[in-house]
C-alpha cells in the first residue's frame, strides 16, 4: 500500500515535470517557426494545464480503467471550481470578464450536460459521440483566436531555446509524461483495489486532485501578479477543454465506458458551474465569501463519495 502512494506521489511530479519541459519545448518550437504569439497562446499554452488529465484519462483507457479516465476529468472540473477556486478566491477577491459570464461559463454547462447524455442514453463515448467533442473544441478554438485578438494585454512568457534543447526538451517532456501517467494509472488502480473502492472514487478525488496541481499553481500565481481574469479563464477554459479535447482525443483512440454513477458526478458538476455562474453574475466578481461555499461545498462532495 505504501509502495503504491509513494509511486503515485512520484508519478504525479514526474507528471507535471514532464508537462511543463513538452509546454516549454512545444512554444519554444512555434516561435522558431515564426507562428504568431496569440496562435501559441490559444493553442499550446492553452492547452498546456489540461495535459495532465489528456495523458492520465488516455493511459487509463489504453489500461482498460474506464472508471479513472472518466473520474479524473469529472473530478478535475469538480476541483477546478470547488477547490481550486475555492482557494484562489480566499486569496483575493477575483473579477471575472463579461465574455466568461455570458458565454464561456455557460458553454461548460452545455458540454457537461452534452456529456451526461453520451454516457446516459449510449453508456459509453463512442468514437462519433468523441468526433462531435472534437468539432465543438475547434469552434471553440476559433471562438478564442476571436476574444484573443481583442485582448492586446495577454501576455506569454515563452523561453529562448536553441533547436538541441527545443528537441531535448520536447523528447524528455514527452517521456516523462507517458511514464508518469502509467505510474499513476497503475498505482491508483492497485490502491482502489487493495482498499476495495471503486476507480471511479479514485479517479474522482486523488487522480483528480493531483492532474488539477497545474490549474492551482496557474490560478495563484495570476492573483499574486493581480491578473485574477487568468486565473478564472485559466479554470473555464481548463474544464472546457478536459471535456471536449481531453476525453474527444481519449474516445477517438477507443470508445470509453460511462458508468450509470458518473451521472451524478456530472450532475454535481453542473450544479458547480451553476453556482459560479450565480455568484459572479450580480458585480462580475467572486468575493472570499463565495469561495468559503465553494471549499465546504467540495468537502461535502468528496465526503459523500465515501459514505
Amino acid at each position: 500500500m505504501l509502495l503504491n502512494i509513494f509511486l503515485l506521489l512520484v508519478g504525479f511530479v514526474v507528471l507535471t515535470y514532464g508537462a511543463d519541459m513538452f509546454i516549454d519545448g512545444s512554444s519554444a518550437l512555434a516561435r522558431r517557426f515564426h507562428i504568431p504569439e496569440i496562435v501559441i497562446g490559444l493553442t499550446i499554452v492553452a492547452l498546456g494545464t489540461s495535459l495532465s488529465e489528456a495523458s492520465v484519462s488516455i493511459a487509463s483507457v489504453l489500461h482498460g480503467s474506464n472508471g479513472v479516465a472518466v473520474g479524473n476529468i469529472l473530478g478535475s472540473n469538480i476541483a477546478n471550481i470547488w477547490l481550486v477556486l475555492g482557494l484562489t478566491v480566499t486569496i483575493s477577491a477575483l473579477t471575472i470578464r463579461k465574455n466568461t459570464i455570458k458565454y464561456e461559463i455557460p458553454f461548460v454547462c452545455f458540454i457537461t450536460i452534452l456529456l451526461m447524455w453520451m454516457g446516459g442514453f449510449y453508456g459509453q463515448i463512442s468514437r462519433w459521440g468523441a468526433g462531435l467533442l472534437i468539432i465543438l473544441f475547434l469552434l471553440f478554438l476559433i471562438y478564442l483566436r476571436t476574444v484573443g485578438i481583442r485582448d492586446t494585454e495577454t501576455e506569454i512568457d515563452i523561453k529562448e531555446m536553441s533547436g538541441i534543447k527545443t528537441i531535448m526538451f520536447l523528447l524528455v517532456g514527452l517521456a516523462l509524461v507517458i511514464y508518469g501517467s502509467n505510474l499513476i494509472v497503475d498505482s491508483s488502480v492497485n490502491i482502489a483495489r487493495i482498499m476495495k473502492i471503486s476507480e471511479r472514487i479514485i479517479g474522482l478525488t486523488i487522480v483528480a486532485f493531483g492532474t488539477s496541481l497545474p490549474e492551482l499553481v496557474t490560478c495563484i500565481v495570476a492573483v499574486l501578479k493581480k491578473r485574477s481574469d487568468l486565473a478564472v479563464g485559466n479554470i473555464i477554459g481548463s474544464n472546457i477543454v478536459n471535456i471536449l479535447f481531453v476525453l474527444g482525443v481519449t474516445g477517438l483512440i477507443r470508445p470509453i465506458l460511462f458508468e450509470h454513477a458518473f451521472l451524478t458526478d456530472a450532475t454535481i458538476a453542473v450544479v458547480a458551474t451553476v453556482m459560479l455562474w450565480l455568484f459572479a453574475f450580480p458585480h462580475h466578481k467572486l468575493s472570499r465569501g463565495s469561495g468559503v461555499i465553494f471549499l465546504m461545498s467540495y468537502l461535502f462532495y468528496v465526503a459523500y463519495l465515501f459514505v
